[in-house]
Formats: structure tokens, sequence, C-alpha cells
């Protein structure tokens, strides 16, 4: 069992807490406002049983997986030991360069300090660091106790062994890393979300589709695929001699299109208009909590289902 810590305990700290501690680790939390800490255990707590009810926590019982859970006052007492640092606190360049600062101070030379940003450039907040070479990011999507999927991205000055040790880490963890190369805005998922975004704003402001349509079309269609493989792979199987073969065949279609994918609509402009108005007719607001929770459950129910489908169909 490792010794885990988990700076800041915002949505995607205790979403990692609960994936690092149902892998059997000990996990300690730390957050700059402990009430806020406190009460991401509480959560915590919460999810354990629905997790536990779709068997989604390895045969441990709720209490065993809480209970390698400890909150902490100190920061140092956190960092204590600790193989692996998972932080996760605000979007904000010098707000990372900071707790980057205090965690590689604080910290053993054998932790791996890792960040959840989702946007920001590991270079771009560690390279005045002393341990700079054990950093990165490792960026979930959110809740990675449910979606295994996990980039790994290095800056420029990361050691091959810290990019290793994380891969395996987050492979015993139950997790699916990506592995980058090199850094690179946006990194892989939000590059390819990204794609898939603007060409949907731009369907809707250019009154090609509704904002029900565009969903249904990924809900319904290709997610379906895209559930249980990749756009690649997809492809690979939708042509009698594989992937050359689809190119061969389909790659005009996709040349006709391109060019009339290189206009952004700003997503905040008139569009926004008609978009908000059509997902607040399908949901209001004031229920978009309770929808949330529909959301994890149903991730909850899916991941149970892959689960079993792997087992039986193999991966």
């Amino acid at each position: 069992m490792a010794k885990v810590a988990i700076v800041g305990s915002g949505f995607i700290g205790r979403a990692w807490a609960i994936s690092f501690a149902r892998a059997g680790h000990d996990v300690r939390m730390w957050d700059q406002a402990p009430a806020a800490a406190s009460s991401a255990r509480d959560y915590i707590a919460g999810v354990l049983g629905d997790l536990a009810a779709n068997d989604l926590l390895r045969g441990q019982a709720v209490d065993t997986v809480l209970g390698r859970i400890t909150i902490v006052e100190e920061l140092g007492e956190a960092l204590a030991d600790a193989v692996h640092v998972q932080e996760n606190t605000p979007e904000n360049l010098e707000v990372k360069r900071d707790v980057f600062s205090r965690i590689d101070a604080l910290s053993g030379p054998q932790a791996v300090i890792a960040s959840s940003t989702s946007a920001l450039l590991p270079s771009r907040f560690t390279d005045h660091l002393e341990g700079r070479h054990r950093c990165l990011v490792v960026h979930p999507i959110n809740p990675p106790y449910l979606i295994p999927a996990a980039e790994v991205v290095p800056a420029p000055w990361t050691s091959a062994e810290t990019v290793e040790r994380t891969r395996a880490f987050l492979v015993e963890a139950g997790h699916a890393p990506l592995v980058m190369k090199r850094e690179l805005d946006g990194f892989i998922m939000n590059r390819l979300q990204g794609a898939l975004l603007e060409e949907a704003f731009r369907l809707v402001a250019d009154g090609y589709a509704s904002v029900e349509d565009v969903d249904t079309g990924l809900r319904d269609g290709l997610a379906l695929r895209w559930s249980f493989m990749g756009p690649f792979e997809t492809i690979d199987l939708n042509a009698p001699g594989g992937v050359r073969d689809y190119v061969e065949r389909y790659q005009a279609i996709y040349s006709n299109i391109f060019p009339q994918m290189l206009r952004r609509v700003d997503w905040a402009g008139e569009v926004m208009e008609t978009i908000e108005a059509e997902r607040r007719k399908h949901l209001p607001r004031e229920e978009l909590g309770e929808r949330q929770v529909w959301r994890d459950r149903r991730l909850m129910a899916l991941a149970a289902h892959k689960k079993k489908s792997d087992q039986e169909f193999g991966q």
C-alpha cells in the first residue's frame, strides 16, 4: 500500500481520493480550507455506497475504502512519505507555481508530483523547481473513479523514469493512461472534444440542426461505438480491408467537408441564446444538480456494464 497525497479537495481532488483509496492506497487529503476537506470526505462517504452497489469497489466494503482516506491539517503531513502527489488547485498559473514550489520543498525525493490541470502546460509552472524532473500533468476526465482515461503530460525536463512510474501507478489503480510524448495546448482529450464542440456550435449557429439533434447524434449514434473503441479502431472495422481501405473509400468526403469547418463561431455570441434556451427547455436550471446525480449513476451503470462485457467478450 503506497501513500498518496491529495492537495486540494474540490470536485477533482475528492474524485482522485476515491480512485486511489479504492486501489488500496493510504490517501491523505489536504486543503487550505480545512472545512472544505472535511466536506469532501462526507461527499466521498455518500458516493461509495453507490459504487459498492454497482460492484465498483473491487469487492471491498465501503468502510474499508473510506478508512483509507484521512484529512490532515498541514500540507507537510499530507506529503510525508508520499510516493504520488496529486495537485488539484484552481486553474491559475501563479497559484500553481506557488503550490508546486511548496510541494517540491516539502515532499520526499521519491514522490512524483502531478497536477490535474486541464489547460496549463506543465513547463509553465515547474520550470523554477529543483525537482522539476519529477513533475508532470495527470489530467483526468471527471470523475476519475468512473472514467478511467487520464492524460500523462510531461514537461520537457520530466524524466522518463517519472513518466513510466506514473503510467504504471495509474494502470495499477485501474486507469487507462494516455502517455503524451510531449506537451501541447489542450493535451489530447480537450483537443478531440474541442473539435467536436466547434462543429456542434457551428451546426446550431448556422441553422442546420437543433441542440437536441446534435446531442442525439452523439448519444444515440457515434458514442455507442466510441464507448468501447476509439476512432481509429472504428474506421479500421468499417471497411472490408481495414483502415487503409476506409481512407481510400471515404477520405474525399472529409476533404470536401474540412474547408467548411475552418470558420469559428463565438460560443458566447448570438448562438448561446439558442443553445441555452433549448437546454433550459429540456432541463430547468434548478434541476441541474439532480441531473448531475443522474449522470453519475448512469456512468456507474455503464462502468459496471463495461467491466462485465470486458470479462465476457474481451477488450
